[in-house]
């Protein structure tokens, strides 16, 4: 099974094509296609640049990454790994 999987234009998150291709931020709202309707909801969000920067397809079970680009996809589905990582403790 597959998910659609891009960045939105307007400010570069991670979305995915959810119900009727349109798109959601989680992870878990994305819909879970079959290859044959994968293609075409990929098609369909690659002619939209509007919204679907960089279309592509990941390889799911159970809305998890199972892809040989798993970890990947999974730091991609919880946001940017810098943020807390560049706070200083206080001396």
């Amino acid at each position: 099974m597959k998910i659609v999987t891009a960045n939105r234009l307007s400010d570069g998150r991670v979305i995915y094509a959810g119900v009727d291709n349109q798109p959601v931020d989680r992870l878990e709202q994305a819909s879970v296609l079959d290859e044959a309707t994968a293609e075409i909801v990929l098609a369909d969000a690659a002619a939209r640049p509007d919204i679907f920067v960089s279309p592509y397809l990941v390889e799911v079970q159970d809305h998890t990454p199972s892809g040989r680009d798993r970890l990947k996809e999974r730091i991609r589905a919880t946001g940017p790994t810098v943020g807390n990582s560049l706070v200083r403790e206080p001396a």
